[in-house]
């Protein structure tokens, strides 16, 4: 229904449809985001079989989505195993 009514004012307004794609970019990139901020090795969707899945990460592994200073293939592991 929603989508008949923009498809409708999009044929009645066509400054309209390129409003109509930013939204609908934005909302699929902050959806895909989203998606992969919960796959982090920070997030814990079962805590019986691995409750700290963070301790299993190499000290080389980039967690972050866009690292400028930090250069992770020289890092050196700073604490015990558990």
């Amino acid at each position: 229904m929603i989508f008949r009514a923009a498809v409708a004012h999009a044929k009645k307004h066509p400054g309209l449809i390129p409003q109509f794609f930013f939204i609908c970019l934005g909302m699929g990139g902050a959806f895909v985001y989203l998606i992969r901020l919960a796959k982090g090795p920070h997030v814990t969707w079962n805590k019986a079989s691995n409750p700290e899945p963070w301790n299993k990460l190499d000290p080389t592994y980039q967690y972050k989505f866009v690292a400028i200073t930090t250069d992770y293939k020289n890092l050196k592991k700073e604490g015990p195993e558990f």
